[in-house]
């Protein structure tokens, strides 16, 4: 989002300054500074007045005409000493006139006195003299954030939505070693090569993996954010780490004790400085909930919780599930299970993890193919799986899927790994009952078995039917148990 800022100040040496400042903001659009309150209050009325122009009257602006809310300025900053009328009247004047600018002021006196003062006129902000570049941008992003949220009540443009724009995406594991980090690692490739800007954060804050499947060298990570109040987009640049592949990655740190000094609060303020500079940003949460991702969790726009097919992970995915309904962090109703390591003999399919879950399963599921995953994993380089690797293009199937890859190759393939073409173009093969392995394609379903019909059936893996299976009762391998 745009940033237009409209300074209002006297001082020629003080209004150099600022101009100087503003001009170092990413997104922002300063317009020259105003040198009084009557001038100020004249360019706040003429643009009001030319947003809410018509053709004529009573009837509404022409097509692609802004209204007189959308033609004003995010953010108006006051320097203390403008003149002639005081700097609070002024303050005052401008938010009971024109309710959705945030007001900021400029002041050398930043005490409690004329911070209450300046609150009860209406600014949305103080920042101190001599300006700094990171109390600047704090203070004009959060009056910025809060104009665009007035706006939408007063209404504004709806497109101008209050808050973090990022899609927040989530992936825990329902146990370790399920495939979590190399989820989490795809679905940020697959989003970043739709052309989307993409944050990957890792909050398994003792023992997170991203930087070793990025082969990564990192210096800051997520706790060199914690301790700080505003955290201002400089601050933010410095401690993400910007990988050739494109992604910004905010790693966990090497020392995996110093974790707890995140906490939830810390990420939350953490997820909302990335969400407001991230079309997407995807956290990588492990299987151990703490403060921190939990925090992420209960935040997430989708939350995908990633097992294996198999009575100990579909288990605990299950306590995982409830857990987050104990602590009033996630229903399970809201959340998407990926079944990784599928296949088509796997004795527990999707339909039966949907059971035992209580949640969504993802009509994409990963097949087992961790022998096209082992080069990369050992190099330390999961950016250079290959295209042709079926892990890879379900994985990326996924991500169309859930709405991060926005391209008609996703949309045409979505709810049917087999029918969607490779990467590189070209059609997959389907492969008979009696194709030898390792053939590259993905099995599909023996002659006469039955599909499942939850969440997450499809024609790919047929369900095994075993007598307990065929009487509808559980079995030997029903996850859905404690035993």
């Amino acid at each position: 989002m745009t940033i237009r800022i409209l300074p209002a100040i006297g001082d020629p040496d003080a209004a150099r300054a600022v101009s100087s400042l503003l001009n170092q903001l990413p997104d922002a659009e300063p317009a020259p500074a105003v040198a009084d309150s009557a001038a100020l209050l004249h360019a706040l009325a003429g643009a009001a007045a030319q947003g809410a122009g018509a053709p004529a009257a009573g009837a509404p602006p022409a097509a692609g005409q802004p209204s007189a809310v959308e033609a004003l300025p995010e953010v108006v900053l006051v320097h203390e000493r403008i003149g002639p009328t005081p700097a609070l009247e002024l303050i005052r004047e401008v938010a009971l006139r024109f309710p959705a600018v945030g007001v900021v002021l400029i002041t050398t006196d930043a005490g409690p006195a004329l911070f209450s003062a300046a609150m009860d006129a209406g600014a949305r902000g103080i920042v101190g003299m001599p300006l700094g570049y990171d109390e600047l941008a704090a203070r004009v992003q959060a009056a910025a954030q809060w104009s665009a949220g007035v706006r939408v009540h007063l209404g504004g443009s709806p497109e101008a939505a209050p808050g973090p724009a990022g899609t927040l995406v989530t992936v825990t594991g329902a146990k370790g070693g399920v495939g979590t980090t190399v989820t989490a690692v795809q679905l940020a490739l697959a989003a970043r090569a739709a052309g989307r800007s993409v944050a990957l954060v890792d909050l398994d804050l003792q023992s997170g993996d991203v930087a070793s499947y990025l082969d990564v060298q990192f210096r800051r990570s997520v706790v060199d954010l914690a301790g700080i109040q505003d955290i201002s987009v400089r601050v933010l640049q410095d401690a993400v780490h910007d990988h050739h592949t494109g992604l910004g990655l905010l790693l966990a740190p090497e020392e995996g004790e110093r974790g707890e000094e995140v906490d939830d609060r810390a990420a939350r303020q953490i997820i909302g400085a990335l969400r407001s500079r991230y079309e997407v940003v995807l956290v990588d949460c492990g299987s151990q909930m703490q403060s921190a991702n939990a925090a992420a969790v209960e935040l997430a726009d989708l939350a995908l919780l990633v097992t294996t097919p198999d009575v100990v992970a579909v288990r605990a995915a299950k306590r995982q599930v409830r857990l987050w309904d104990r602590l009033q962090i996630r229903k399970a109703e809201d959340t998407t299970t990926v079944v990784n390591r599928l296949t088509r003999n796997t004795e527990i399919q999707p339909p039966l993890v949907a059971k035992a879950t209580g949640t969504q399963v993802a009509r994409t599921h990963v097949p087992a193919a961790f022998k096209e995953l082992q080069p990369c994993v050992d190099a330390g380089r999961m950016q250079d799986l290959d295209g042709r690797s079926t892990v890879k293009q379900a994985l990326w199937a996924l991500a169309g899927e859930l709405g991060l890859v926005d391209s008609p190759a996703a949309r045409q393939g979505r709810g049917s790994h087999r029918a969607r073409p490779t990467l590189t173009g070209r059609k997959r093969k389907a492969i008979t009952p009696g194709a030898a392995p390792g053939s590259g394609g993905v099995p599909g379903p023996a002659p006469g078995a039955a599909s499942g019909a939850g969440p997450g059936s499809g024609t790919r893996f047929g369900v095994r039917r075993g007598p307990a299976a065929a009487a509808g009762g559980p079995g030997p391998f029903d996850p859905s148990g404690e035993g």
